[in-house]
């Protein structure tokens, strides 16, 4: 019987692929109330989720997240960080530094994972509805091109679980993987799976109401 803990961590077989990265989605954690609001569940899960990263081997890299305004902000990260960061205004994160573990939280949203295994430069984004609409991964993998030189057909870009019809009324996921081709990007990977289908695997915003705990997607450099 698998525990707990490896019922909670999924990841994706098109990153695994890519030698010079490590990741993981940490999707619902049994046994945590997380029915309040944002800033406490993630206060009550923070524990766990560190006990993930080191799991993972990121404790040795500085954690940096955005602060997930629902815009198209990319953060851009070109130099070692000293210690923990959230980079106000931004939903995205770009970094070509090995010493950073990218963090994005969703429970709905998706979180796009965005790889160069030639320029050795990745990305992770927070990308619902607004986000989507407001074309954040273009962004990002413009982003990239501007400060690492990514060729959008070198890029591998992988898509998380998130909210789908008929859960929801836009299906955002398809015009993400729309969008990153529309870039150039030939390989563009998603899981196909629906949060609000799977209470068990992950929290849902939509189907729970708003008050529920959040997943975290993490990427960084070997």
């Amino acid at each position: 019987m698998r525990t707990v803990a490896e019922a909670s961590l999924e990841f994706f077989p098109a990153l695994q692929a890519v030698g010079s990265v490590r990741h993981g989605f940490i999707g619902r954690i049994a046994g945590i109330d997380v029915v309040t609001d944002r800033a406490e569940a993630l206060a009550r899960l923070d524990q766990v989720h560190r006990n993930f990263r080191q799991r993972l081997g990121f404790n040795g890299m500085t954690f940096a997240t955005a602060e997930q305004v629902h815009g198209n902000g990319i953060a851009v990260i070109e130099e070692s960080l000293q210690e923990t960061r959230c980079f106000d205004g931004a939903d995205g994160l770009v970094t070509n530094q090995s010493g950073v573990a990218l963090g994005i939280y969703v429970a709905d949203c998706c979180a796009v994972f965005i790889v160069d295994p030639v320029r050795r430069a990745i990305g992770l984004v927070h990308s619902g509805k607004k986000g989507t609409e407001l074309r954040i991964v273009q962004s990002a993998i413009e982003r990239m091109r501007e400060k690492f030189g990514s060729i959008p057909r070198d890029l591998v870009v992988q898509l998380s679980p998130c909210i789908r019809p008929p859960h929801y009324e836009v299906d955002f996921a398809s015009e993400i993987i729309r969008q990153a081709r529309a870039c150039g990007v030939e390989q563009v990977e998603d899981t196909g799976r629906c949060t609000a289908c799977d209470l068990v695997s992950y929290y849902s915003y939509r189907a729970e109401k708003g008050r529920t705990g959040r997943m975290l997607a993490l990427l960084g450099l070997n």
